[in-house]
């Protein structure tokens, strides 16, 4: 059994909800293997300050008030184990359900979107590898989509801080100006019907994108960057684990969180 947890503290009055009812569904997606971080649990099971490491990523979406819903994307034959291992391991107050994860995480983003409630007007994808996700910055990124009706959707996103090379072969071939060079993170939130038209047209093209921004620019969809830290990170692999636990006990401390009893958050 591992040390006791730090406490997940409820700071959901400093999101600032509003009136307005909840119109987002969340899907993370858990579906990878995880090859090169080289566990045999897949990290998205690995322990990460006590908890299994997506619990941070549930917990950070359930307590967006936007966020109506969540989808767990996960592998068909892990589906017990993510209900015994990680969702008995939070207290989740939003309606959670699983989808069967595809080949690849475009064809996991699809099948989450075919879980979710075709009622909810936006939908939030995020990687549950990315574990320093804050309730703060989901909302940010929601309520940029919702405030633009011109737009088809918003990413969280960093600015390029190096120096980037074009290279072919070993043979730098041009210095481009980073300053229009950004990393993507997630979650990348959409008009629903928007993603799923451009996941069923990349289906019809057998198009592979990137990522869920790519499909929806493809068809012709106005995406806007919301800029925040690069602390976002993806564990892919094991030194990411160190440092996302190197800063996540660092927010713990810096809310005043404490250690309880083992069990569930």
């Amino acid at each position: 059994m591992s040390a006791p947890a730090p406490c997940v503290c409820e700071k959901t009055e400093l999101v600032g909800a509003s009136d307005r009812a909840p119109d987002t569904c969340a899907v993370i997606v858990a579906g990878g293997a995880g090859d090169r971080f080289g566990d045999p649990r897949g990290k998205q099971f690995v322990e990460l300050c006590g908890l299994p490491l997506m619990c941070w990523s549930l917990v950070a979406h359930d307590r967006a008030p936007s966020v109506a819903r969540l989808v767990v994307v996960c592998a068909p034959e892990r589906a017990a184990e993510v209900e015994r291992d990680v969702l008995s391991r939070v207290v989740l107050k939003k309606p959670t359900t699983l989808a069967a994860a595809g080949a690849t995480r475009q064809e996991s983003v699809l099948a989450g979107l075919r879980a979710m409630p075709r009622d909810l007007a936006l939908v939030a994808v995020h990687d549950a590898a990315r574990p320093l996700v804050e309730t703060e910055m989901i909302e940010r990124v929601i309520s940029t989509v919702r405030a633009d009706p011109a737009l088809a959707g918003a990413i969280l996103a960093a600015r390029s801080i190096d120096t980037l090379k074009l290279v072919e072969k070993d043979t730098i071939i041009a210095t481009p100006d980073r300053t229009f060079y950004w990393a993507a993170q997630t979650p990348q939130v959409f008009r629903t019907q928007a993603l799923l038209f451009a996941h069923r047209q990349a289906v019809r093209e057998e198009y592979r994108g990137t990522d869920d921004a790519s499909l929806v620019e493809r068809c012709g969809g106005r995406v806007r960057v919301v800029e925040c830290s690069r602390d976002n990170i993806k564990v892919t692999v094991p030194g990411d684990l160190a440092i996302a636990e190197a800063a996540l006990e660092q927010r713990l401390v810096d809310a005043g969180c404490g250690r309880p009893e083992e069990g569930a958050l």
